[in-house]
């Protein structure tokens, strides 16, 4: 890619910087760099934009047209494709800043392909590691669950979720997580979507299934709140960007028909 024009996604920590023309955001475009940065990789990919990531080494002012956004911020002014490319290239700068060493023997690492690096000792091959996650709208007539996770920012409830363990089938996971966060149980467990979710590096996996049984009992942990809420007494709900508002949504608009 050397010479050639690509878009720039430049992180700082977890902050995007972008272009800033008035109120309209966008990513850098151009052979060099729009600021001093180090640990570039190429992160262009089935047969899309070329692209590189890359880790700014020095502060960028406003002054400069150019603005830092947190990549979560990013999806309220990027377009979808380049919102899902600075994920990708987050999660490949996370990604190879934690995998320089080899975890059998200890040894530096060496990058033989864009998303794969070997122990030039042993031959341990590493891979980016997604952490897949189940997220699940449980119905029960006329109103959903909503809970309130302890690691929550703001006020809003979202949906029971929790992370596929080993062995587990995505419905199993989905099974679990429930009757361990909420005592409910659930049947007619129905794939409905998922997600990349790159804080830092993750998979959402949407369904959709139904009270069976069994009294709300929070656990405390992980839940500060839960309850069944109909379409007018919906509490804060997430934003659109994940998956729990496109499960809500779907749901939302189930209830028009």
């Amino acid at each position: 890619m050397d010479g050639e024009s690509c878009y720039w996604f430049v992180f700082e920590k977890d902050r995007l910087l972008l272009r800033k023309e008035g109120d309209a955001y966008q990513v850098p475009f151009g052979v060099e760099a729009p600021a001093r940065v180090s640990r570039v990789l190429d992160v262009s990919y089935n047969g899309g934009p070329a692209a590189r990531a890359a880790e700014l080494n020095e502060p960028a002012g406003e002054g400069d047209g150019l603005a830092l956004v947190g990549l979560r911020a990013s999806w309220d002014c990027l377009p979808e494709e380049m919102y899902a490319l600075a994920g990708k290239a987050y999660q490949l700068l996370y990604w190879d800043s934690h995998s320089r060493f080899c975890p059998a023997c200890g040894t530096p690492t060496e990058r033989v392909a864009p998303i794969a690096k070997r122990c030039p000792v042993c031959g341990y091959e590493i891979y980016p590691t997604i952490a897949t996650a189940m997220i699940v709208l449980i119905r029960k007539g006329d109103s959903i669950l909503l809970v309130r996770a302890r690691n929550f920012r703001g006020t809003f409830h979202g949906l029971v979720a929790g992370f596929l363990e080993v062995g587990e089938t995505l419905e199993e996971c989905v099974r679990r997580e429930v009757r361990e966060e909420t005592g409910l149980e659930i049947d007619h467990i129905t794939y409905f979507g998922n997600q990349p979710w790159p804080y830092p590096s993750g998979l959402m996996v949407g369904f959709v299934a139904d009270y069976a049984g069994g009294e709300i009992k929070l656990q405390d942990d992980e839940l500060s709140a839960g309850a069944f809420y109909t379409r007018d007494n919906l509490p804060e709900i997430p934003r659109k960007l994940s998956m729990a508002r496109r499960l809500i949504d779907w749901w939302l608009a189930e209830g028009e028909k």
